[in-house]
């Protein structure tokens, strides 16, 4: 029987590789950007066209390559940062591990220029699908040049699941703003299209901020500072008024890297706790600085994850500081657990002797409150008689609140907190009336779509302000806006959207709420825009459960929800009403 066990050749061993650290057009960015920080730029462009399949292209100008090392730098594992396996334990680089370049250049077309500072003359290098195709001396500018075309030519399989341009561009912008928020000392340029999106001149950490999401963070913006002789953390969190529903503000860094950590999200979270609105997450910027050799880098293919030696500490620190600082600034009670209240009391009280002097109590031992004859006040020197005001065959009438308006014969009872039962067909339901109301909104809507759509026009245009990712949102739902009956235009080349009209079938204050969600929630790629614009317009118009208070409301209500054959779930999949199992509560009250 022959042998079945073969080594695969090195450009498919490359390609297959490349499936974890290429994933797509973003990948790409990170990496190239990450080694241009490694060679000590200090300024750094980057380049996109058609959302990086066609084009990715990072200039630096950094320290450079020999020729020979321009070589070397596609081999699989060849690096610069690591001689030996200790050395993984203290990195303090972006990249170390050597897969990067080689596995971009497995699929796709690479042209790298690079000189370094002290040669007289730089190094050309072509790479197509991981082979060598030429390699010249040329005349260059310090630093390099790196140019990845068509990604993913030679793997159409993984070329077809690509996204659109606009989704593809929205991840990259994502790569690009982790790394640029990590650095704020350094200066990027980013063009898209040739169309410059972003220019960040070097700045510092809350300047840089404000330079990637828009001077509206400037005021909600709290620092944060704190320092041990192990760990330093600073940064800001925004206030509860910055928080949002959706993540896209939050960021951790460990020694200048990005990393995401559900554990520490929480520490911030609980922070907050008692701040914020229900399902909403607040804005965050962190930037930790540890001894490198206390955490661990290499435990995900593209290094966004971090393993510390006691994350409990961090976790501590992180909660701990972030409340301090919400304190500071009056956004949460701060409580001094050292003050001595007694003390206080003591020092305002101001006793006209040293010695203190206990009040005696004078009791009015006949004295009785509920007695029918006693209708006056008791004199000053009188006192209440505590021991007969409780006297057990002394007792006030039962109360008689009643938690339901409605007969106990109804098919429909009120509870407390909102919601309400409902007898339905030999059921007994407990429904969630909000919900139910924004389905029905909803299919109504979805029975007066017809092919025009009527404006009404605003009085003063009013305007949004928008940041760079919002912007690129906004250019991909343009026409949808204009076909729901928004007129609104962007200012050119700049970031603020003027308003002059809305639909019909929306108030000002509504329209402005939608346009702000949807730009800060909306994504392409995860559902279609009249669906997401739809179903944000009926919860916004539709009543709460505490708003049905009138019981024909709730039955005009049921019955609009009846003529849609009693659905157990609304348009976003969300349980309208559940059923109570009267039977099996009944044997539970019998044990």
């Amino acid at each position: 029987m022959p042998d079945i066990i073969r080594l695969l050749p090195d450009h498919v061993a490359n390609q297959i590789a490349a499936g974890e650290v290429v994933q797509r057009p973003a990948s790409v960015v990170k990496e190239l950007l990450e080694n241009a920080i490694d060679a000590h730029a200090s300024s750094i462009e980057l380049m996109v066209k058609d959302g990086g399949r066609t084009l990715v292209q990072v200039v630096d100008n950094g320290l450079g390559m020999s020729p020979t090392d321009a070589r070397m730098a596609f081999e699989r594992h060849a690096t610069s940062k690591i001689k030996q396996t200790e050395d993984i334990f203290r990195i303090a680089t972006k990249g170390f591990r050597g897969e990067a370049l080689a596995s971009i250049a497995a699929v796709a077309q690479v042209d790298l220029k690079t000189k370094q500072t002290d040669a007289s003359c730089g190094t050309h290098i072509m790479i197509h699908g991981g082979e060598l195709s030429e390699q010249e001396l040329i005349q260059s500018s310090d630093g390099s040049n790196f140019a990845v075309k068509n990604l993913f030519y030679n793997v159409p399989a993984r070329r077809k699941f690509l996204k659109s341009d606009s989704v593809e561009l929205r991840h990259i912008m994502d790569e690009f703003q982790r790394i640029a928020l990590a650095h704020p000392h350094l200066e990027f340029t980013f063009y898209n299209n040739e169309n410059l999106v972003f220019h960040l001149r070097k700045s510092t950490e809350i300047q840089r901020i404000i330079d990637v999401f828009g001077r509206r963070l400037h005021p909600l913006l709290v620092p944060i500072k704190e320092e041990t002789d192990w760990v330093k953390l600073t940064g800001y969190v925004g206030k509860p008024e910055a928080a949002k529903k959706n993540r896209g503000e939050q960021f951790f860094f460990v020694n200048g890297r990005y990393f995401k950590s559900p554990y520490l999200a929480r520490a911030v979270q609980e922070a907050f706790e008692g701040l914020l609105q229900p399902q909403h997450v607040p804005s965050y910027f962190l930037f930790i600085e540890i001894d490198p050799e206390k955490i661990d880098v290499n435990i995900h293919p593209q290094k966004t994850e971090v393993k510390f030696e006691d994350e409990n500490v961090i976790f501590a620190m992180l909660r701990s500081s972030i409340k301090k600082s919400l304190g500071m600034y009056n956004i949460a009670p701060s409580l001094d657990f050292d003050r001595d209240p007694m003390r206080d009391e003591l020092i305002t009280s101001k006793p006209s002797s040293d010695r203190l002097v206990i009040p005696s109590i004078q009791v009015d031992r006949n004295y009785n409150p509920f007695l029918a004859e006693s209708t006056s006040s008791p004199k000053p020197q009188e006192v209440v008689n505590l021991t007969e005001m409780y006297q057990p065959n002394i007792s006030p009438s039962p109360s008689k609140i009643n938690l339901f308006d409605e007969d106990m014969d109804s098919d429909l009872m009120r509870l407390p907190n909102g919601f309400w039962l409902y007898n339905h067909h030999n059921k007994t339901l407990m429904l969630d009336l909000g919900r139910m109301h924004q389905l029905v909104l909803f299919q109504k809507k979805q029975k007066k779509k017809t092919s025009s759509t009527s404006s009404q026009k605003l009085l003063f245009s009013h305007e949004i302000f928008l940041n760079e990712i919002e912007k690129l949102t906004y250019l991909s739902v343009k026409e949808n806006l204009i076909k729901l009956g928004f007129d609104l235009n962007l200012d050119a080349g700049g970031n603020t959207l003027h308003i002059q009209a809305i639909p019909e079938d929306l108030n000002e204050k509504e329209a402005i709420a939608l346009l702000q969600k949807l730009f800060a929630e909306y994504r392409e790629d995860e559902s279609d825009f009249f669906q997401f614009f739809e179903s944000k317009q009926v919860k916004l118009q539709s009543k709460s459960n505490f708003d049905f208070l009138q019981k024909e409301d709730v039955e005009n209500l049921i019955e609009d929800f009846s003529a849609l054959n009693f659905p157990q779930y609304n348009h976003n999949n969300k349980r309208c009403y559940i059923e109570l199992p009267i039977e099996e509560l009944k044997n539970k009250l019998k044990v």
